[in-house]
């Protein structure tokens, strides 16, 4: 409000004024949650949801329309769900096309070597380096109608036509089939003839698997939905209250 002479000016929102957003509302935006774990007194649910969906941004930024899971993002959460004595289990949430393989990595690798119990559920989708990431949880739960597409790795943008290029590739892909092996039931043998498959896709290499058929193959635990998740949880805080092995 201001005076000008006789005059008073009262400033209004206007429709195009801009609303304030709440930290509820900037957080929903930025990491597609309703909080982060604080570590504080008013910390009141044992268990933390994270969401892994879209495209994982790995070092370059994606382009606007894109919806992205940035690595940037997850990795300072994991770190604070660690040392949160308050959260007693982590469930991660998975619908997400894959994306930059080494920022993939590096979040299966921080989730696998956590001390806090670690459920994965994947919902819709959890293709390409998503595999990595739903194994690397104590236990995987994957939907009925939810699809998991393994595939060999891509480069994309400019790519040297030299042999190192190649055995660099090939280096790559042997470091997401080390991890899916190590931290799931599938045999090596099974998961290379699934990832270089031909036919199945079109135009493309490699196996989509629905549901039951993840689990068959021994890529994932079982099937089941988030009440499956949350009590596979709630036994594995259970088991590492009483002292069990985690």
């Amino acid at each position: 409000m201001r005076r000008e002479g006789l005059f008073v000016f009262e400033q209004t929102e206007t429709e195009n004024t801009p609303a304030r957003e709440t930290p509820a509302l900037q957080t929903i935006r930025e990491l597609g949650q309703t909080g982060t774990p604080t570590g504080g007194p008013l910390e009141e649910m044992p268990f933390h949801c994270l969401t892994i969906i879209g495209q994982i941004e790995g070092h370059l930024v994606l382009p606007p329309r894109n919806k992205t899971t940035k690595y940037e993002h997850v990795i300072p959460q994991l770190v604070a769900i660690e040392q949160n004595p308050k959260i007693k289990g982590l469930l991660v949430v998975l619908n997400t096309v894959g994306g930059d393989i080494e920022a993939g990595l590096a979040i299966a690798e921080m989730l696998k070597t956590m001390t806090t119990p670690v459920v994965s559920l994947v919902l819709g989708g959890g293709h390409s380096i998503g595999a990595p990431i739903a194994v690397a949880a104590d236990h995987s739960v994957i939907s009925e109608t939810a699809t998991m597409t393994i595939h060999p790795i891509r480069l994309s943008g400019l790519v040297i036509g030299v042999p190192q290029t190649y055995e660099y590739l090939d280096k790559m892909q042997e470091r997401v089939i080390r991890f899916i092996v190590h931290h799931s039931r599938i045999p090596e043998g099974v998961l290379r003839e699934m990832m270089f498959r031909t036919g199945e896709l079109v135009r493309d290499v490699g196996t989509v698997l629905v549901g039951a058929e993840a689990v068959q193959v021994g890529l994932i635990d079982e099937v089941g939905g988030v009440g499956t998740a949350l009590q596979r949880l709630a036994d594995l805080a259970a088991a590492t209250n009483k002292g069990g092995v985690h």
